[in-house]
């Protein structure tokens, strides 16, 4: 049974996904240091602001950024596959606008907390 989803690209493309769960994860454990160090004080919530700022921090955090845009999109792309058919009017809603609204809710809400952190850092 060794690679047996690797015979189908269906089957590849859902690993893949499922694998970017971890880029997931990881983020979720570098925030949640943030927050203890946050909760240590001053000193240790800068250090760990200054460790963010490294290069390698930047990198980790790119490669991140990669797995989540990859995560989303297999995850939208999922949507229409997964949700019980949505019906407006008597007629089944598209595909297409499935997975056209959710990258619309995921961008829409990044630009609002975008922009609620920037207003609060500034």
């Amino acid at each position: 049974m060794d690679g047996w989803w690797k015979k189908n690209p269906y089957y590849v493309e859902f690993m893949v996904h499922e694998a970017t769960a971890l880029f997931v994860a990881a983020y979720a454990i570098t925030l949640l240091f943030g927050l203890i160090r946050l909760g240590q004080g001053p000193e240790a919530w800068n250090g760990w602001l200054e460790a963010m700022q490294s290069p390698l921090s930047i990198i980790f955090h790119l490669a991140l950024l990669a797995g989540f845009v990859y995560h989303t999109f297999t995850w939208f792309k999922l949507f229409p596959l997964t949700t019980p058919p949505i019906v407006i009017n008597g007629k089944k809603l598209e595909p297409c606008a499935i997975v056209g609204g959710g990258w619309a809710a995921a961008i829409g809400a990044a630009v609002v907390s975008f922009v609620i952190v920037w207003g609060i850092a500034a």
